[in-house]
């Protein structure tokens, strides 16, 4: 008898202590889930400060419609990207961070702005600081679809599967989509900066810069950042020289700074670019990226 009261007791107190790794067989679907995240959380490396994070977003060239190349395809550690998508060609899984190689959007997007952006910051920031990119972005979209109060009127702006199914893919809402992106990125660093590239679908209207006002502000407010920290940095259309076809945008892009104080515009002359003169090609792409993180360097400086 005290030989299996011995075994009961022994038993009764490793399942006790053993109760973080043992579920009982009944669990409910939903604990599952809850104690699936719980293990992600406390698994996560802790929070840096010295991990700096950017946020992407806009149209097809912050998308990434350029060639991928070779030379694009030499990762670096300290430059990270949260992947937006679960991609199986890519074998990478929504809301991981992975080595920056692209495509950083989408599961088959081409060479972005932002890659070229995270390459220079951590080439000229002390080894200490490392770089998370997230991008969002929508081949094709009214700068409004970004707007969390009126997205739903420009997310048919195109009848076509190559648009609808990328809204679909961001659940009906890529703003809400980045949103979300971004809140589990503040776990990990810091946000410091917005990187827009977009005007091509709104050519020609003037009050571009009031609805980017608009969504710049609903970011800084869902995600409880100060504007002085995180500044906005714009992108040019292809220049007229160039034969862009939306270079009429570039004037009122220009004008951004006037209505947002912390924005700033990111000059696109000369950067190289495809036969349809909307699109940057690869060497145009990396100038442009680049010159991104030029202009976010110079205003660390200051």
């Amino acid at each position: 008898m005290k030989l299996t009261f011995l075994k009961y007791i022994s038993l009764a107190a490793f399942v006790l202590t053993s109760s973080k790794v043992l579920l009982p067989a009944k669990t409910s679907t939903l604990n599952s889930e809850k104690t699936e995240e719980l293990t992600k959380e406390n698994t996560a490396p802790d929070f840096d400060p010295n991990f700096h994070i950017y946020l992407c977003f806009g149209q097809s060239n912050m998308e990434g419609s350029a060639t991928i190349e070779p030379q694009d395809l030499n990762g670096d550690s300290r430059f990270k990207v949260l992947q937006s998508l679960d991609c199986d060609n890519l074998k990478r899984k929504k809301g991981e961070w992975f080595t920056a190689v692209p495509p950083l959007t989408q599961c088959y997007t081409g060479l972005s702005p932002a890659d070229y952006f995270g390459k220079t910051m951590i080439k000229n920031l002390p080894d200490s600081i490392s770089v998370g990119l997230i991008n969002v972005a929508v081949g094709g979209s009214d700068i409004r679809l970004f707007d969390k109060d009126i997205y739903a009127d420009y997310d048919d702006t195109y009848k076509e599967a190559w648009f609808t199914d990328k809204i679909k893919a961001y659940g009906d809402n890529p703003y809400q989509h980045l949103m979300q992106l971004a809140k589990q990125a503040q776990k990990r660093g810091v946000i410091k900066g917005i990187l827009l590239h977009q005007g091509e679908s709104n050519t020609g209207d003037e009050n571009w810069p009031t609805y980017v006002k608009a969504i710049y502000t609903n970011m800084l407010a869902e995600l409880s950042l100060d504007a002085k920290n995180v500044p906005l940095l714009a992108g040019e259309m292809v220049h007229e020289e160039q034969g862009g076809k939306c270079a009429s945008m570039n004037a009122i892009v220009d004008k951004l700074p006037e209505t947002i104080a912390t924005a700033y515009v990111v000059s696109s002359k000369g950067c190289e670019v495809r036969k349809d003169s909307v699109h940057f090609n690869s060497a145009g792409v990396r100038e442009l990226g680049k010159r991104y993180a030029l202009k976010m360097l110079s205003l660390k400086e200051e």
